[in-house]
């Protein structure tokens, strides 16, 4: 046999063109990271200012003309309620103006990005020098010790969504990457949810109770876990009853590839570019460290949006692999799972 007849019986066009595929997205896999993390600098962070009413309009006008537009601001009535917006995550900070002082008050959350925050002392530290003044700063959610730059709830749903697209995908490629009728895909289904609850779980007690890596309720985060990664693996198992063992690829594109650089972990969401700015919150990995860090830090406020996100995909998931399930097949190349021991015909 010839080298080229070796060559084509060693690699076959499927195999050849599965090939390209993994070239292709370990380039995105470049461009993704390195184009959303590479010059993180803040843009339109939602900013409060409470001063006098005049002291306050030309003070926002003052920060609306700041360079590179890093702060969208707006007036806040009072100190309290600068920090029920903080707290209840409507904006990242806040300035309280002293006039009977030289020394002004900055509040910022580290809980919700502590390179945030630290970016938000640099802009004030001198926008209150080039008027003479000074700023000292109070962190009303700050971030845990043992969460250095607040990373921990980013890492733990990473972690959670690893393992619910790698769970799908061993439950698909052992035995055939199309579930061979709607029972086993209920059953697909049924093991990825009991999955999920135990992972959820090990991943809540992990940052809590054994690293005291993230405060907040154990059970929450539980529920959280268990959530995020029965929507990837839940996903996962769609995009494979659709495309067969290429839906492995697009779950991996969807999740690592565009969520994990746009999830907000190591720096958040007003800190990524425009385009990575708007899919995080849509893609499990934002919209699970988003949530998290709530539960963590901002005593649940604000998480509708992000569980709703996680619900959909959830929801969708589960309704595309039973459809598709159901729906008699062709004969294809690809097999679907059968019955083990199956006689042929």
């Amino acid at each position: 046999m010839s080298l080229v007849d070796e060559l084509k019986s060693a690699v076959t066009p499927r195999a050849a063109l599965l090939v390209v595929g993994v070239f292709a997205l370990q380039l995105l896999f470049i461009t993704s990271y390195v184009g959303a993390l590479h010059n993180p600098k803040p843009s339109d962070v939602p900013f409060g200012v409470v001063a006098p009413e005049r002291v306050a309009t030309a003070l926002v006008g003052e920060l609306e003309e700041l360079p590179g537009d890093p702060l969208d601001p707006r007036t806040v009535a009072g100190a309290d309620e600068a920090r029920d917006k903080i707290m209840n995550r409507e904006i990242d900070g806040a300035l309280i103006v002293n006039p009977a002082s030289r020394t002004d008050t900055l509040l910022v959350a580290s809980g919700g990005g502590t390179v945030l925050s630290s970016a938000l002392e640099k802009i004030f530290t001198q926008v209150e020098a080039a008027q003479q003044r000074e700023v000292r700063t109070v962190d009303v959610a700050p971030a845990s010790p043992q969460d250095f730059d607040g990373l921990s709830a980013f890492y733990l749903v990473v972690g959670w969504c690893v393992g619910g697209y790698i769970c799908a995908a061993i439950l698909a490629i052992s035995a055939g990457s199309r579930p061979a009728n709607r029972d086993r895909a209920v059953i697909r289904l049924g093991v990825l949810a009991l999955y999920s609850a135990l992972g959820g779980l090990g991943g809540a007690i992990i940052v809590g109770p054994i690293l005291g890596a993230l405060p907040g309720s154990v059970a929450a985060l539980w529920g959280l876990g268990t959530l995020v990664v029965f929507a990837v693996g839940a996903a996962t198992l769609a995009l494979q009853s659709v495309f067969g063992i290429v839906g492995i690829g697009l779950a991996i594109l969807l999740v690592v590839v565009l969520g994990n650089p746009s999830a907000g972990g190591a720096f958040p969401a007003p800190m990524l570019p425009p385009f990575w700015k708007a899919i995080g919150p849509a893609l499990p990995p934002g919209a699970g460290t988003w949530a998290a860090r709530s539960i963590a830090y901002f005593k649940g406020n604000d998480m509708t949006a992000s569980m709703l996100v996680l619900s959909a995909w959830a929801v969708v998931g589960t309704a595309v692999t039973l459809v598709l399930s159901s729906m008699k097949r062709k004969p294809e190349s690809e097999p679907i799972a059968a019955e083990v021991g199956e006689p042929r015909a």
